[in-house]
């Protein structure tokens, strides 16, 4: 079950399987294409899981298992990755909450965000391995892309999983939130990031013209969003 919310120009995709530790099927990679289209036009995107064990603990193994020529795994692959990168393409930031552990296919689910706000007791691992395959969604080039090729190849390719800590510390986590603190501290980071402003950020950083970014940067200037903000600081103290 896939269950959505928007508020204040953030919308929040919650993957609510708690019976299967909110792993994904088939059915669920429709639920999550039609939350994204009904996510459009909000300014920010978070995605998260139910529950405090797993943020998306792989692809369902009860449901994939049905899947036995080469042409329904890479079927299922295309699918699945198609999904991850339409969140990676998505206008403003998206904000992936890790609440419990990301493992196998729910790595690569989390580096297809720009950002990944974690509890400090979970792990991640991109640990396909164990099960004698690869990422297949787009994860394993995210994953270079964030810590480099060489510690991808480890990563990847021995199945290692880390804890909160050391993703952190390698690039792969961006922010360590106590357990306590976790859900408010996620959430306000994702309201933070929910402007206008955050949004032509990620398009400049995601690799612009000098001239495109300047007239990004125009265009703001003339909102009336700039010109209430800038009254309120000039205003400051009268």
């Amino acid at each position: 079950m896939i269950e959505l919310e928007s508020a204040d120009g953030l919308a929040v995709i919650t993957i609510n399987r708690p019976q299967a530790r909110n792993a994904i099927g088939l059915d669920t990679m429709d639920e999550l294409e039609k939350a994204i289209d009904k996510a459009a036009g909000a300014r920010a995107l978070a995605l998260t899981g139910a529950g405090d064990r797993a943020f998306v603990s792989g692809g369902d193994l009860k449901e994939l298992a049905a899947l036995r020529t080469e042409e329904q795994a890479a079927t299922m692959a295309r699918r699945m990755r198609g999904i991850c990168d339409r969140l990676a393409a998505f206008p403003g930031p998206v904000i992936a909450a890790l609440n419990g552990h990301a493992l196998g296919g729910g790595a690569e689910v989390a580096v297809a965000a720009d950002i990944r706000i974690a509890a400090d007791d979970i792990k991640i691992g991109f640990n396909q391995v164990s099960l004698a395959i690869m990422p297949a969604w787009g994860g394993a080039e995210r994953l270079a892309r964030l810590v480099g090729p060489g510690r991808a190849l480890m990563l990847a390719g021995s199945g290692e999983v880390l804890d909160a800590a050391a993703a952190e510390r390698v690039g792969l986590l961006d922010r360590v939130l106590p357990r306590a603190e976790f859900d408010a501290g996620w959430r306000a980071a994702a309201r933070s990031l929910a402007t206008a402003p955050a949004g032509e950020v990620k398009r400049v950083i995601g690799g612009v013209t000098a001239e495109e970014a300047v007239s990004a940067f125009a265009r703001l200037w003339v909102a009336d969003e700039h010109w209430v903000a800038a009254d309120r600081v000039m205003n400051r103290g009268k």
